[in-house]
């Protein structure tokens, strides 16, 4: 992560309790603020993320761009949005992965990457839906993958995860552009009539 993400993280966590109970005190504005422009934010997110997915043609799945092997082809981008989604959601409910084990960018189909994306989203959507500002400041405990007990913030895991699918959504933006394929955000909306 680099150095400007983590500040922005780290003030924006600074804010929340401040925020919360000015909130709650003055009785303006929505009750959760914070959870919820994250949840929307998400949401935004996760359904350009899910419209994108599907449409890139499968032909393009498996390209890449230059010829480094390191570097992820558009499939591989899905499905690591998709284990991901699932290994941060799942700590933020403190509960097992229900994906451990699998490694969702060795799929092979574009049904099966969708289908996994979906599903990811699908898991995570509840977390999001259920968050308020105050289950936000909840400490939960972390496994990670070097087996390291750690805790966090539940809202900064899934201010992670957002960030996180914000990133890998700017890379399949590139990966389709480079086919000539215009993102989702960036279609030509129809005009409004205008009242006469």
């Amino acid at each position: 992560m680099n150095k400007l993400f983590i500040l922005m993280l780290f003030g924006s966590l600074l804010a929340i309790p401040a925020a919360a109970q000015t909130g709650q005190q003055s009785g303006a504005g929505p009750a959760n603020p914070l959870s919820t422009w994250l949840r929307n934010a998400y949401m935004g997110n996760r359904n350009t993320m899910a419209r994108s997915a599907e449409k890139m043609p499968e032909e393009n799945y498996g390209m890449r761009p230059g010829t480094q092997q390191e570097v992820r082809t558009f499939a591989q981008q899905v499905g690591h949005v998709a284990d991901y989604n699932f290994l941060w959601c799942s700590q933020a409910k403190g509960e097992k992965n229900p994906n451990a084990g699998n490694n969702l960018e060795k799929l092979n189909t574009k049904a099966e990457f969708l289908k996994a994306l979906n599903d990811a989203f699908a898991y995570c959507d509840g977390v999001y839906s259920s968050l308020t500002d105050a289950s936000g400041l909840e400490m939960v405990d972390i496994t990670q993958e070097s087996g390291r007990q750690t805790r966090s913030l539940r809202m900064a895991l899934l201010i992670l995860n957002f960030a996180h699918n914000n990133e890998i959504y700017g890379n399949m933006v590139t990966y389709m552009r480079m086919k000539d394929i215009v993102p989702t955000p960036s279609e030509a909306r129809p005009q409004r009539q205008q009242p006469r």
